[in-house]
């Protein structure tokens, strides 16, 4: 079978694109699409609760984004340059990305924050990315927090003021180079309000990658390899989902982070195994889901692996429409944009 990107492409004008976030989290528009009749209804966030009931269990990505951007130095010129933290590979040695990428070359010297921080760029990764090792006085999250910036998404271009807003109310475990976006519009309030009504919480951990923004180049998208992310499920939300599939409750995936994390620990039967490991799952429409029943998920780019996930839950055509009736409802798009359900 033959999957072209082309098939995932629709018409997004620019400025439906968000560049700030909603001063009330939960006050983001809510567009609801049933998956077997591609019937939509249009909503405000907060009243999600209408669509979860008592025995229904949401799985929560509680990755924290990193200020993985930093700017600063090459010793010896004075050139500035850009990295971007992908991913942890020892102590003190991360892989990054950096801009621009051939003027550091292996045994470069970077120097960031007037010293505060310096790196030794070590050699050349996969697909041009750069180990570098970072020395510093003191603690590495203390100098990070006050050296990086937020690494948002390439075509966000305001300044966010205000960090936390983007990072999830519950984000715990940090190591993500962008935020898991459903979860962005969850407040405090509005998640006692789903436990009060008896839907189970269960928290998994992913970490977001860049690669995430990085586009499907192939024009058959079998071709596509997909970025690799390190997660991890504890044993008692392994255990949450087990027994609300069991007791013929829904799963809920708040976000294509949950969605991949929970089907990549899946066994065949549809258990989630505790545990921890690097994934690489790409879904397209063909693929069946073993745990998940529903997703709430933002509005994606035209192309992306993210529009693939979806349309593999409901269907390429349903979610086109879908995604059509999004923007002539000038819906908001992206990270900071509207939200969708897909029951």
């Amino acid at each position: 079978m033959e999957l072209k990107k082309s098939d995932f492409y629709f018409d997004l004008p620019q400025e439906l694109i968000a560049q700030d976030p909603l001063e009330d989290r939960s006050a983001s528009r809510l567009l609801v699409l049933d998956r077997d009749t591609g019937a939509v209804s249009h909503h405000i966030f907060r009243e999600i609760t209408d669509y979860l009931k008592a025995g229904d269990c949401l799985v929560l990505n509680n990755t924290k984004v990193i200020p993985a951007r930093l700017l600063g130095v090459k010793e010896d010129t004075g050139a500035h340059v850009e990295v971007l933290l992908l991913k942890r590979r020892g102590p003190d040695v991360w892989e990054t990305l950096v801009k621009p990428g051939k003027k550091c070359r292996p045994g470069a010297f970077l120097s960031f924050g007037d010293g505060l921080l310096r790196a030794q760029v070590l050699e050349t990764a996969d697909e041009g990315n750069r180990l570098i090792r970072f020395e510093y006085q003191g603690i590495w999250e203390e100098v990070l927090d006050r050296l990086g910036e937020m690494p948002l998404p390439p075509y966000i271009t305001h300044k966010l003021e205000d960090r936390n807003r983007y990072q999830t109310v519950y984000a715990k475990y940090e190591g993500s180079a962008a935020a898991p976006t459903a979860g962005l519009h969850f407040t405090g309030e509005l998640l006692e309000q789903i436990q009060a009504k008896g839907v189970k919480l269960a928290y998994v951990t992913l970490h977001v990658g860049l690669g995430t923004f990085r586009p499907v180049k192939e024009e058959n998208v079998l071709d596509h390899h997909m970025h690799s992310e390190y997660f991890q499920i504890s044993e008692e939300a392994a255990e949450k989902i087990n027994e609300t599939k069991q007791a013929g409750g829904r799963i809920i995936c708040v976000g294509t982070t949950s969605c991949r994390t929970v089907e990549s620990a899946a066994d065949e039967k549809g258990n989630v195994h505790a545990g921890s490991g690097n994934t690489e799952i790409f879904i397209y429409p063909g693929y069946r889901f073993k745990v998940l029943d529903a997703l709430i998920t933002n509005f994606h780019l035209p192309e992306s692996t993210l529009v693939m996930l979806v349309s593999a839950l409901a269907g390429r055509e349903n979610v086109l429409a879908a995604y059509r009736e999004a923007v002539r409802e000038r819906y908001r798009f992206f990270s900071f944009g509207d939200c969708m359900l897909v029951r």
